[in-house]
Parts: C-alpha cells; structure tokens; sequence
C-alpha cells in the first residue's frame, strides 16, 4: 500500500499513525486553571526528551470537530504548570473516565474517585493512586497546528520527582512492579510482554 497524505483525509492518516506508532506512554496530565479548579486528562503523544536537565513533552490535540482547544491546554497558557502522573494496569479505567469530554467546572479527579495531594513545587495536585509523578514548569509551547485534529507541543521541565518505594527494586523502578498501561490504536490499550535485554555496543565497525 502507498499513500500521498496530501490527497487523504486528516482522520485517515490518523489512524494510521496511532496503529503504527505503538505502544505509547500515556501522561496523565493534572493542571488548575486561573480559579483553581483542577483537570486531568490522558495524553498518549506524551514522551520524555532530555536528560539535562530533564524534561518532557505531550501533546495537546484540538477537537476535529471545531478545532476548539481543550481543558489542559488553556490551563497550562495560564498558569505555565503541570504535573505527569504515569498510568498503571489497575488504573486503566479510572484513567479511561477522565478521557470524557466535560465541562471545565467540573473536576474529574472527584468524577473519577481519585485522590489528591499536594505537589511541591507546582500548583496543580498529583494522584494519590499513581505511583510516579513529575510535577512540571512549562518551558515552550508549539503551536503545530489550529486546524482540527490540530496539536500543540507543550514542553516542561522536571522540577520535583515522586516515586512510590513500592515500584522499586535496588533504588530503581521496576518495569514489573510499575506495570505501566501503553495506548495501542482505537480502543486497544496493552501491558507489558516480554521483557528482555541487549548491551549497547560500545564501537561499531
């Protein structure tokens, strides 16, 4: 199969990215707007970027409906913060509710049963149920596109660290322990497989 994107539809090309681009971390994203009510949102165009200092990116897309932008993208342009809560298996649905579309007034931690606690160092609150968070200044934002299906790159720096000791072994996060959710194509979502390991070669001829 070829495909000129340029004589396909937006949402078709779409499809195929989100098939093909598998699996993806999701960032659950918490902000508070201007009033201080507070959001929460998954974003699967979410990555780390840089070691030093560190930092990450997700991306924030625009209905393609009306191209209008959402929640956590407006609260962000206010405020300048977030923080990273990382998905895990057993927080697959609580995480799959706040996905809905809702009014800006309501708080989706409360829809979702989930707990707040206090960050550090940044105004919007974590999840008490995740077990890694990094609570985020934003650093640069992107405006890709306005179009709909449109997105916005929004890049922040890692302020604050919290990890559960119960995700460790040796001082490290543990893959097994974490059990991280990735975001497959449609409604497919996937766990860990198999996990295994390759050395880096150090010079290659």
């Amino acid at each position: 199969m070829e495909l000129d994107v340029n004589s396909m539809k937006w949402q078709d090309v779409y499809r195929i990215m989100v098939n093909a681009v598998v699996p993806r971390p999701i960032g659950w994203i918490s902000t508070v707007s201007e009033n201080g009510t507070a959001n929460l949102a998954p974003f699967s165009f979410f990555n780390a970027i840089c070691g030093n200092p560190p930092h990450v990116l997700w991306c924030a897309a625009r209905r393609g409906r009306d191209s209008s932008t959402k929640d956590s993208y407006q609260n962000i342009k206010q405020t300048g913060e977030f923080v990273v809560n990382i998905v895990t298996y057993t927080l697959a649905e609580k995480m799959n509710l706040t996905s809905a579309e809702l009014d800006a007034e309501i708080d989706e931690f409360e829809m979702a049963g989930l707990t707040k606690v206090p960050s550090a160092r940044v105004k919007p609150p974590r999840i008490a149920e995740s077990p890694v968070h990094f609570e985020c200044q934003v650093t640069q934002v992107v405006d890709v596109s306005e179009e709909p299906g449109g997105a916005s790159v929004v890049i922040g720096r890692i302020l604050y660290l919290h990890v559960d000791d119960a995700v460790l072994t040796d001082g490290l996060i543990d893959v097994h322990k974490l059990d991280p959710l990735a975001r497959l194509g449609g409604n497919a979502y996937a766990r860990l497989g198999e996990v295994f390991q390759m050395v880096r070669p150090l010079v290659v001829k």
